[in-house]
């Protein structure tokens, strides 16, 4: 196993690492809109789902994938209202690629957030 810990992110405050890499697979833990100095995004839905791509995508390109080559995703909402917007920037997110994905409606997430997401991809050989 290969622990991923993107040096553009800060380091998780619990006890868990932002990725896993294992037999060619990178498992992303649940990324919130945190931004680079560690404070928290919460403005508009928009502005929170494009962050926890945009740290999707630095974890998965430190782990030697990318958003492309991603095979399953998580979403959690604590709004279920909030999915055509969440799902909006999911999708420019990734342009063509449609990898399989599963949406929670939940409680109230961590720091006030509406929306976390986690990521499963195939590392890039």
């Amino acid at each position: 196993m290969k622990y991923i810990q993107p040096t553009q992110l800060p380091t998780p405050k619990g006890h868990y690492t932002p990725a896993i890499v294992h037999n060619q697979i990178v498992y992303v833990s649940g990324q919130l809109p945190i931004k680079q100095d560690g404070s928290i995004e919460l403005g508009n839905i928009e502005a929170q789902t494009e962050l926890c791509m945009k740290n999707i995508q630095l974890i998965l390109e430190s782990a030697g994938s990318s958003l492309s080559h991603s095979l399953k995703f998580t979403v959690y909402t604590s709004n279920i209202d909030l999915w055509d917007r969440i799902n909006a920037i999911y999708a420019q997110c990734l342009d063509d690629h449609k990898p399989a994905r599963v949406v929670v409606p939940c409680a109230t997430l961590h720091y006030g957030c509406s929306v976390e997401i986690e990521c499963i991809a195939a590392v890039i050989i």
